[in-house]
């Protein structure tokens, strides 16, 4: 490849780049892209591992589960209905 291509090449590349773009939110989408990469992976530990797989069973147990229905009446001293709540379908 000649000098005169690869000068060619790069300077298409700059040009397509996001870096280059006018458009304020494009630029700092690919910047913030790069910044990502350039960071370190944070290593996750078997504790972390082991807490997923607790929240994802708890999750799957509870969504087996039948449904369950609750009613509350308050009466007020006399006898007469104060508050009526009720959580769930009828």
């Amino acid at each position: 490849m000649s000098e005169r291509n690869a000068l060619i090449e790069l300077a298409g590349f700059i040009g397509r780049s996001p870096l280059a773009s006018p458009d304020m939110g494009a630029r700092n989408k690919a910047l913030g892209g790069v910044t990502e990469r350039m960071l370190p992976r944070q290593r996750r530990s078997v504790s972390d591992l082991l807490a997923v797989v607790m929240t994802l069973s708890a999750r799957t147990r509870r969504m087996v589960q039948d449904p369950v229905h609750v009613e509350i009446d308050v009466f007020a001293p006399g006898g007469k209905r104060a508050l009526r709540i009720t959580f769930g379908d009828r």
